[in-house]
């Protein structure tokens, strides 16, 4: 299934902190692993639905495949965008799709899949809930 048109993209603003570079002064590719799991967060949190409560009602959300293009460097105190919007969702996974931007220019571009499953590890269908704020049918 593909997103409805009408949800757009979510923006949210990162610092890039001094314990975030690496030698060469620029940001660690790790932290961008972590800067996507922040415009996933809010992406989500914008359309009413956290982490939090999706633990609550027993769903687990683990990165099934992430894949980075690092286009050029961030450095400390770089003020980064990180712009996230669902992609496709299937049955039991939901795939974002994230752009990093410095001001005007695109630093980075991900795909990230996670995958929805139990408390076991067991894949379950992607609430309806969930599905309903990614402006997907059910």
């Amino acid at each position: 299934m593909t997103p409805d048109e009408g949800k757009g993209e979510h923006a949210v603003e990162v610092r890039v902190r001094y314990a975030e570079t690496d030698r060469m002064g620029h940001a660690y590719y790790g932290a961008y692993m972590a800067w996507l799991e922040v415009g996933r967060v809010e992406y989500l949190r914008a359309r009413g639905v956290t982490y939090r409560r999706l633990e609550e009602e027993g769903f687990l959300l683990p990165v099934r495949e992430a894949h980075v293009e690092y286009l050029a460097p961030a450095h400390y105190d770089d003020l980064l965008t990180v712009r996230t919007r669902i992609g496709e969702v299937g049955k039991s996974r939901a795939e974002f799709l994230t752009r990093i931007t410095r001001g005007e220019d695109e630093i980075a571009r991900a795909r990230v899949t996670l995958a929805c499953v139990d408390g076991r590890g067991r894949p379950v269908r992607v609430p309806d809930a969930v599905r309903e704020a990614l402006g997907v049918a059910s």
